[in-house]
Order: structure tokens, then C-alpha cells, then sequence
């Protein structure tokens, strides 16, 4: 049973985290890269890569992507994933197949095979499920950022209505989702789009102009919370670097700080005699852990990383998603009414 969260935060962890979850319940390599060749009929392009009409050219990409786009069902459910792989590797959201060993793989051509869950990653919510099929189109990803305002072409299977399309703009980068953090770690440093996203999208494409995965369909706010048109998904080059890492040693490496982080409220501000509004809590420390062989204390309050503020949870572990275990790491923090610093060198965060 989710956690009800008090008025639009609810959208966060019910409708983001785990509307997706009920329902759950282009190709130049086998490992993506950075370019791939535009459609036919691409003739001019501007300075960000994308055609000078890209929206005439979405025929010719959905034409180039959709062998690359596949449905997983699960005895939950369904959702969507790209096909990373000639031999049969294909990585979706974590969420999709959780809590299944064996899925079945629908593919564009009617064919529909049975498939493996293989290594899988909640803090990014991905997974790669091994399918009974080879020679197959593997999806080539764009690890760099689109700009807002590329073309965002969504390709999955909404409630389960296979080979859909729809398509919209990229509308905003490095988004955190507010009081996500209460549920998964996960719903951090997302891509925004305005291309439409229903349960069943998750684990589809999010694919540009040149036919290029941008991103992984994560989330959505869904109409009934007064939103538009308002959908995320996680980045390519987040998703190259984790599924590269779990086809590799089956995890995920992230970085710990070694706390428990809460949100600043005033009341709590109050009881520890500081002036900030915002930032996170230090609500307890791993004995031994980075944070606490630093010198922090239970009732700090970080304000900043390296320099970048930090306002929430879903800040600070969207600053954390870019650093590395052995990376040194400014932590500016409040105790009290005296402002400090601590060097702290990041560990690996523990499995769970």
C-alpha cells in the first residue's frame, strides 16, 4: 500500500512511483553510442542536431525504431522495453518486472517469446530481461542531453495497446518529482516531457528526430492531478553507464554518503535552533560510514554538495546520481547557528 502524502504530493509517490507499477504489474550497435544515421527523407538540420522539421520525419523514425521497441508482460501486468541487443538483451524499468523471474517479450513482428529478469537497479529503476530471440535490432542511445525543445517520440505499449506513438517536446531537464523520495530513490534527475505517458509506457523509448534513444519512459502525473501532458523519463546516458554495469557485474554502483537524510520542516528547523527553510536533515548516520568519519553529527542540516544547494531529499540525491564512490565531496552543512564543512569520501552504497 503506498504512503498517502497530503495534497499534490501525492501525484510523486502514487501516480509517479507506482501508477506505473500497477501497470506493470534506429539501430546502429549492439551497446549504443552517440550518432546514428538520420532517416532518408532528413534532408537540413540545426545547430542541436535535430532536423530543421522534425516533425515531418516522425514516420520515419517510428518506421526505424519500432522493431527496436518491445512489450514485457508479467503476471502482474504489462509495460514496454527497448532492445539493447542483437542477442536478445532488452532493458526496461525496474518496476515493470519486479517481483518476476520470467516474463514474455512481444515484439513488433507479432512474435512473442519468453524472457529472463536478469540483474535489475531500484536507485535508477532499471532492469534487463535476457529474451528467447537473437538477431535482433538493437536501439542506438544518445548519451548526450537533448535540448528543450528537441522532438520527444514516446513508444511503448499504454495500457496495452501495443506499438504506440505519441509525440511532444523534451520540456525540461534534471527534474526531482517532490516527496518521491518517501518511496524510491529513484524519481531524480529526470527528463520532462509532453509527449503522452500511461501506465504500460514504462520501460519504452523516449526517441528523437535522428531516431536516437534519449531516454527510458519512467512516470507520468496523471489528468486527475490537474496536470497536462506532464511525463518523465530517465536519461540515456544513465541508462548506457547502469545497464552497462549490470551486464556486466550484475549492479549498480552508486554513490553514499552514509546518512539518513530527512527534509527540513520548520518545526524541526526550530527544534535544532537553525535559520534555514530548506535543505536535508541528517536524521542518523551508518556507524563507520562516509559521513560519520567526517565528523558529521545526527541533527546536521545539509544546505550543499560541492557547491550545489540543496533544498529537499529529492535534491540531494539528484546531486549524489552524478558522483562517484571514492569521490572527495564538499558537504556544507548547519549545526546549530555555525556553518560548516566536511571532506567526505563516498562509498558504494550498500545492496539492499
Amino acid at each position: 500500500m503506498p504512503i498517502r502524502i497530503p495534497g499534490w504530493r501525492a501525484v510523486g509517490v502514487v501516480a509517479l512511483a507506482l501508477a506505473l507499477l500497477a501497470a506493470a504489474a534506429g539501430c546502429t550497435s549492439d551497446k549504443g553510442g552517440d550518432s546514428a544515421a538520420a532517416p532518408a527523407a532528413q534532408t537540413a538540420a540545426n545547430s542541436s542536431g535535430q532536423p530543421s522539421d522534425p516533425f515531418e520525419h516522425i514516420p520515419d523514425v517510428v518506421r526505424k525504431m519500432q522493431t527496436s521497441v518491445v512489450t514485457i508482460v508479467t503476471s502482474k501486468g504489462l509495460g514496454s522495453g527497448v532492445v539493447w541487443s542483437s542477442d536478445g538483451v532488452i532493458v526496461t524499468n525496474d518496476h515493470v518486472v519486479s517481483g518476476s523471474k520470467q516474463v514474455e517479450v512481444a515484439f513488433a513482428d507479432g512474435r512473442r517469446v519468453g524472457g529472463t529478469v536478469g540483474a535489475t537497479d531500484a536507485v535508477t529503476d532499471l532492469a534487463v530481461v535476457r529474451a528467447k530471440r537473437s538477431g535482433l535490432p538493437a536501439a542506438n542511445f544518445q548519451r548526450k542531453l537533448p535540448a528543450v525543445g528537441d522532438l520527444a517520440i514516446a513508444m511503448g505499449s499504454p495500457l496495452g495497446f501495443e506499438n504506440t506513438v505519441t509525440a511532444g517536446i523534451i520540456s525540461g531537464l534534471h527534474r526531482q518529482i517532490p516527496g518521491s523520495a518517501q518511496e524510491t530513490q529513484s524519481l531524480v534527475d529526470l527528463m520532462q516531457t509532453d509527449a503522452a505517458i500511461s501506465p504500460g509506457n514504462s520501460g519504452g523509448a523516449l526517441v528523437n528526430a535522428s531516431g536516437q534513444v534519449t531516454g527510458i519512459s519512467e512516470a507520468f502525473i496523471p489528468p486527475s492531478q490537474g496536470a497536462v501532458s506532464i511525463g518523465f523519463a530517465i536519461p540515456a546516458g544513465t541508462v548506457v553507464d547502469v545497464v552497462g554495469q549490470l551486464l556486466k557485474t550484475g549492479h549498480a554502483s552508486h554513490a553514499f554518503l552514509g546518512i539518513q537524510p530527512g527534509d527540513l520542516t520548520p518545526e524541526i528547523a526550530s527544534e535544532l535552533g537553525v535559520s534555514a527553510t530548506g535543505g536535508v536533515v541528517v536524521l542518523s548516520l551508518v556507524g563507520g560510514g562516509p559521513a560519520a568519519k567526517a565528523g558529521m553529527q545526527p541533527g546536521d542540516v545539509i544546505t550543499a554538495v560541492d557547491g550545489h544547494p540543496v533544498s529537499d531529499v529529492e535534491d540531494f540525491l539528484a546531486v549524489l546520481r552524478d558522483d562517484h564512490p571514492g569521490q572527495t565531496v564538499t558537504v556544507s552543512f548547519l549545526r546549530g547557528k555555525a556553518r560548516m564543512d566536511a571532506k567526505v569520501v563516498l562509498a558504494n552504497r550498500p545492496a539492499p
